[in-house]
C-alpha cells in the first residue's frame, strides 16, 4: 500500500515535469517545484539530493528506454544472415522508428523536456547519441553487403551525418509539434521510407523489395 512518503514523491514528481516543461532543466525552480508539491525546500532533499537528481529520475529511465528501442532493433537486423540483411535493411528501420515513436507519443511530456529542456544535463545529447550509433551502424551494413558485389557508392562521412541527424530531428519533430498519433504513424513511415531510398541510391543499391511493392518500380 503506497505511504505518505509515496504521494509526496509524487506529487513533487507532478511538479517538477511542470516545472522542466515549462522552464527547462537550468532554468527551473526547485523553489518553485517544492511550493508546487506542497514541501518546504528542506523537505525535498530528502527525496533528492539536488535538481540534477530530480530531473535524472524524471526523464532518464525514457531516455535509456529510447536508446533501448533503437539498440534492440538494431541486434535483432544483426542477427540476421548478410543475404537477409540487404532485404530487410529499410522494412526493420521503419518498423523500429515506428516503435520509437509510439514510446515517445506515449510519454510526451518526458520527451518534451528532454528535446527542448535538457541542457546542462547529461541527457541533452539524445540526438547525437541516436546518429553515432546509426552512422555506425550504416557503415558495418556496407561491409555486411559487400561481398554481394552491391552497394559500391559512398557517402561522404559530413554528408552522412548530416542526413542521419535530418531524420532523427525529423522523427522528434513529430513529438515537439505534437502530431496526432495517426498521422504520425503515417509521417513517421514515409520518412523512413523517403531516408532509405535516398541511401539506397547513394550507395548503389537496388530499393528494398518492399518499397517497390508500395511505390511501384521507377
Amino acid at each position: 500500500m503506497p505511504g505518505k512518503g509515496d504521494a509526496t514523491r509524487e506529487r513533487i514528481h507532478q511538479a517538477a515535469l511542470k516545472e522542466f516543461e515549462k522552464r527547462g532543466f537550468r532554468d527551473a525552480s526547485l523553489r518553485t517545484i517544492a511550493k508546487e508539491a506542497g514541501v518546504t525546500t528542506g523537505s525535498f532533499y530528502w527525496y533528492y539530493k539536488s535538481k540534477e537528481d530530480l530531473f535524472a529520475a524524471l526523464v532518464g529511465p525514457y531516455y535509456d528506454h529510447l536508446l533501448g528501442i533503437y539498440q534492440e532493433t538494431l541486434d535483432g537486423f544483426w542477427q540476421m544472415p548478410r543475404e537477409q540483411q540487404k532485404e530487410r535493411m529499410g522494412d526493420t528501420g521503419g518498423k523500429g522508428m515506428a516503435q520509437m515513436l509510439e514510446y515517445m507519443h506515449a510519454h510526451r511530456t518526458e520527451f518534451l523536456i528532454l528535446l527542448r529542456g535538457a541542457d546542462g544535463t547529461p541527457y541533452d545529447n539524445l540526438l547525437h547519441e541516436l546518429t553515432e550509433r546509426e552512422v555506425a551502424a550504416t557503415h558495418q551494413f556496407t561491409k555486411n553487403i559487400a561481398p554481394f558485389q552491391i552497394g559500391q557508392g559512398e557517402i561522404s562521412p559530413e554528408m552522412e551525418h548530416i542526413v542521419t541527424s535530418g531524420m532523427f530531428q525529423a522523427l522528434f519533430e513529430l513529438i515537439l509539434h505534437d502530431i496526432p498519433i495517426e498521422k504520425a504513424r503515417v509521417c513517421v513511415r514515409e520518412l523512413h521510407d523517403f531516408y532509405t531510398a535516398g541511401f539506397a541510391y547513394a550507395l548503389r543499391m537496388p530499393l528494398p523489395a518492399y518499397m517497390k511493392e508500395r511505390y511501384g518500380a521507377p
